[in-house]
């Protein structure tokens, strides 16, 4: 599930505060402000998508830099990520994530970020509440704050209480992050290789929305590298290689912003990330994975 969310990833991290990361809790129950009258979502593929279990998990990603081309790209970079995920098909589904990372450009002083998010979306799709808070080196903090729901008529409706207040409606066909990752994982199962949506997900100042185009190889044979994901509950859990091209909306012409390329386990879980934008590939190798408890859920 981290995958779809590290797009977040820009810039750097702390290397004395990597040790302390962790991530803030943010309660399912405070954030769900669901609609009643939520119109459903069309398409084979999220029919399909209904149907994927994702599982409650802890992990931490080690970033460093896999490739750098050009004179302006970085010289050197580290991080970490700490991901939560959580819920289930009754409950819906609360992420929170944290990343610190450091950039060493090729010309002056290293850059340092500190990016966390928290965010709550229902089994259903339907609706989205988003906080996050990012800031470069000592720099003042920015934060983003609001919520999103599809309404009866359909349309999506957006209301973001930070950087500003702001109103607005977004196509009724763009998704939020967990229903997009479902579709990934119910178009893999079906044999499907392409995957062309549009997300939204709260990022930069709330008022973005990607079209993505995003490619799924064949299940993949070979046993992980890391040895956080050699666990019994992931014994014979199938694995595909994903890669997710995000594109400013209406520039699907254009080289996408970034790309984001990993293996996605059937369950949601997230190895061997990549993000690559243009300049400079991030690798995000785990380092340790925790599967989580999760409530009884009827569904």
């Amino acid at each position: 599930m981290l995958a779809c969310h590290a797009h977040f990833l820009f810039s750097a991290a702390l290397a004395l505060a990597l040790a302390a990361l962790d991530p803030s809790p943010f309660s399912a129950a405070a954030a769900n402000s669901a609609t009643a009258n939520a119109a459903p979502l069309p398409t084979a593929t999220a029919d399909l998508a209904k149907e994927i279990s994702l599982v409650s998990h802890r992990a931490v990603y080690e970033l460093t830099l896999l490739k750098s081309v050009g004179s302006k790209s970085p010289t050197a970079a580290h991080g970490r990520i700490a991901f939560d995920f959580t819920g289930s098909a009754c409950d819906g589904y609360v992420q929170n994530f944290r990343q610190l990372t450091e950039l060493q450009p090729a010309e002056g002083p290293t850059r340092v970020s500190d990016m966390r998010s928290a965010t709550f979306e229902d089994a259903d799709g339907r609706n989205f509440d988003f906080k996050m808070q990012t800031s470069i080196d000592s720099g003042a903090v920015e934060a983003v704050d609001g919520k999103a729901w599809k309404t009866a008529g359909g349309l999506l409706s957006v209301n973001l209480a930070k950087p500003k207040h702001n109103k607005f409606e977004l196509d009724p066909d763009v998704v939020f992050p967990t229903e997009h990752l479902k579709r990934i994982l119910a178009a893999a199962e079906a044999g499907q290789n392409l995957l062309e949506v549009k997300v939204y997900d709260g990022s930069e100042t709330g008022e973005k929305v990607y079209e993505t185009t995003t490619y799924i190889g064949r299940p993949i044979a070979d046993p992980a590298l890391e040895k956080a994901v050699h666990i019994p509950e992931l014994d014979n859990v199938r694995r595909w290689p994903v890669s997710i091209s995000y594109f400013e909306s209406g520039k699907k012409d254009d080289a996408p912003s970034y790309t984001l390329s990993f293996d996605l386990y059937e369950n949601g879980i997230s190895r061997a990330l990549r993000l690559d934008y243009g300049d400079f590939i991030l690798a995000g190798e785990m380092s340790s994975l925790e599967l989580l408890s999760e409530p009884a859920c009827a569904k």
